[in-house]
């Protein structure tokens, strides 16, 4: 499709890279950005670019990751809990500050010949192009005229976003205990000498602390001052000695953005307008940014506009809806985070990175040995082999009060052995029906059950979410908890069980 005219509306990342491409593709398109703030107003701290990106990046416009990698910072990635520390490897993972970032994109989108217009706000219906492609954010104003099927779930947590003038060695991830409750921090440095700490909670600590009050208190454009001098405090060994600064912080829950369809006649949404992926695992600037390579390729690919927007849609959507699973596993993983606490630091690590089901087992060991062999040895009470992890986790014995196994998997339950069994219930373990599940599971143990086996279909969703369920029922009612799932699902099962998710796995059909 030829555009003559386009116009972006917003001058984030995805936009203003849109419109760079889109320049680049077709030279002869007239492309406007409309960004209704002024440049030199932007808020946000850093963003983060695992190496993923950085190669669709680079195949897509090597000259803006260039200056993108020059611009950022790279660190390796840290938890710590009390006074233990653990550190894995991530060096192509880079911090970069958001103002930094859209530098760059704005000056690459300009030398292409992209024009930007800042100050004013623009609907989609007033402005004169072929297409015009919405990048105005979580909170679109775009999406919100209808025609798009929006779709808003609101996470239980909360978090805010602030930073702190130096630069930490690594990414870091440390919970704190106080009085009110457990609040937990994702830091990470980035480019100029400074830091991004984002720090969530639950409802109950925020409210028990007053932050229900002082957000009220906040104005829209001001920051919670009262939460930062108190998180300040809560994290003076990590600030070292600095304090924290806000920019428009204060407390809020995630909205995960999902869309029935991401165009409507000549409009077209992206990034963060068209969908979210909780902070957790997800990146809107990750998302955004490959979402305009896939516009521009669709577009140059197509007769026209239904088209090529038909096309975008269909390569992009399985990416995204791919990664919004995956993040919302690791949102509810980190909502219910304080429960993990008493796990020694490395097995906290491996539940860490094996939680939303895409770093298997075996290659996270391959990446970082000393982490995995630490946490499998505390497993299992013996040093594991340096190859075969996964079989060797599963071959481990199991001695559970009056009860021993001479291996993690249970072909049949022993005489004896007084199990609830729990069929798939569930698809968030922590919602009502989670509870439920819980109430129903003291209720057993109070009668007299040994235990608990969590049984349901064979696809790896389902397989993922019963050992999120299991996990939960084994930390809060307590007894021998057994997850069953098909042969192919060994990987997640080993994990589960390094991990603390359950004690013992049956497979579905025993394999050979």
């Amino acid at each position: 499709m030829q555009v003559r005219r386009a116009a972006v509306l917003g001058g984030g990342p995805g936009g203003l890279y849109a419109a760079r491409l889109l320049k680049l593709a077709q030279p002869s398109c007239d492309v406007v950005v409309h960004e209704q703030g002024e440049p030199d107003k932007t808020f946000g701290f850093g963003v983060g670019l695992a190496a993923g990106t950085q190669r669709r990046l680079e195949a897509a416009d090597a000259d803006t990751l260039r200056d993108i990698l020059a611009a950022g910072h790279r660190h390796d990635m840290t938890m710590t809990v009390g006074d233990r520390s653990v550190r894995v490897r991530n060096d192509r993972l880079i911090g970069i500050a958001r103002t930094e970032l859209l530098a760059v994109l704005r000056r690459h989108a300009e030398k292409a010949g992209v024009r930007i217009e800042y100050g004013a706000r623009r609907a989609a219906d007033e402005l004169d192009a072929d297409i015009v492609i919405a990048a105005d954010g979580v909170s679109s104003a775009t999406r919100s005229t209808g025609g798009f099927g929006e779709d808003i779930e609101v996470g239980r947590g909360l978090y805010l976003w602030c930073g702190a003038e130096f630069a930490l060695p690594d990414a870091m991830f440390a919970p704190v205990g106080t009085e009110h409750g457990v609040f937990v921090t994702h830091a990470y440095p980035y480019s100029g000498g400074r830091s991004t700490f984002l720090i969530e909670t639950d409802e109950e600590t925020w409210r028990r602390a007053g932050f229900d009050r002082s957000t009220d208190a906040t104005p829209p454009d001001a920051s919670d001052t009262t939460s930062l001098r108190y998180l300040e405090q809560v994290f003076a060994a990590q600030l070292r000695g600095h304090s924290l600064i806000g920019n428009r912080t204060r407390w809020t829950r995630f909205r995960t953005v999902r869309c029935k369809r991401w165009s409507s006649g000549r409009v077209v949404l992206l990034g963060d307008a068209a969908h979210t992926a909780h902070f957790s695992i997800g990146s809107g600037t990750k998302l955004a940014m490959e979402d305009a390579i896939g516009l521009v390729e669709a577009l140059a690919g197509e007769p026209d506009a239904p088209a090529a927007f038909a096309r975008y849609e269909a390569s992009r959507r399985p990416d995204v809806e791919r990664m919004q699973e995956l993040a919302r596993r690791s949102q509810l993983w980190w909502e219910s985070f304080p429960s993990r606490l008493h796990f020694p630091v490395e097995r906290l690590m491996v539940a860490y990175m094996t939680r939303a089901g895409n770093v298997p087992l075996d290659r996270f060991a391959a990446t970082s040995p000393d982490v995995v062999a630490a946490a499998a040895e505390q497993y299992a009470n013996s040093k594991p082999p340096a190859r075969d992890l996964v079989e060797w986790v599963l071959e481990q014995p199991l001695r559970h009060e009056r009860a021993e196994f001479p291996r993690r998997v249970l072909p049949a339950v022993p005489d004896g052995l007084a199990l609830t069994t729990f069929a798939d219930v569930v698809a968030d373990p922590w919602d009502d029906a989670g509870d439920a599940v819980v109430a129903r599971a003291r209720q057993a143990r109070r009668e007299g059950a040994d235990g608990f086996r969590f049984t349901g279909p064979g696809d790896r969703p389902a397989v993922l979410t019963r050992l999120d369920l299991a996990e939960r029922v084994r930390t809060e009612a307590g007894g021998l908890v057994i997850v069953d799932g098909p042969p192919s699902s060994r990987g997640d099962l080993a994990a589960g069980l390094v991990s603390g998710r359950c004690d013992l796995v049956s497979f579905s059909e025993e394999a050979a």
